[in-house]
């Protein structure tokens, strides 16, 4: 299998992709945060001292789902429609969804991973002063989808 940005002599670089045609995709990941059942109950009743974490972790996975390209250096930059989180607090921390839309001549799964990485961060940055046990982990790709764009 050949890694399409890697070139012949084993170097780095950025794909051609302006050959493609733009193309209606989406891209959704997921991650979780693990958490002290009492780091979890401030949070479930929003009286952590920063304030309401998850509006702040909402806004700054999308704030950084739009600046992929910027952070990742071999990603193309993507115009995205929307980039949705969802948090799902369950018994040992918090679940993190991002769906990630946009159309473009490449996939959309970099800026769903971006989003649930900094959503994971943002919330460890928020619960950081009552918890120094937290877990950041099991961020995949759950799915990706691409079709034609009909007009």
């Amino acid at each position: 299998m050949k890694l399409t940005h890697v070139d012949d002599s084993g170097k780095a670089r950025m794909v051609d992709i302006s050959s493609k045609p733009p193309m209606h995709r989406e891209a959704v990941a997921a991650g979780k945060i693990i958490l002290a059942p009492a780091t979890l109950e401030l949070l479930r009743e929003n009286r952590l001292q920063k304030g309401d974490a998850l509006a702040v972790a909402r806004v700054a996975a999308i704030q950084a789902g739009k600046k992929t390209a910027e952070l990742i250096p071999l990603c193309h930059p993507l115009a995205i429609h929307q980039l949705d989180v969802q948090f799902q607090l369950v018994g040992d921390g918090i679940e993190i969804n991002a769906r990630a839309v946009c159309e473009g001549k490449t996939g959309v799964e970099m800026e769903a991973l971006t989003a649930v990485s900094v959503a994971a961060l943002t919330l460890y940055d928020m619960c950081k002063a009552v918890d120094q046990h937290m877990i950041i982990g099991a961020i995949a790709l759950l799915e990706k989808s691409k079709h034609e764009i009909h007009g």
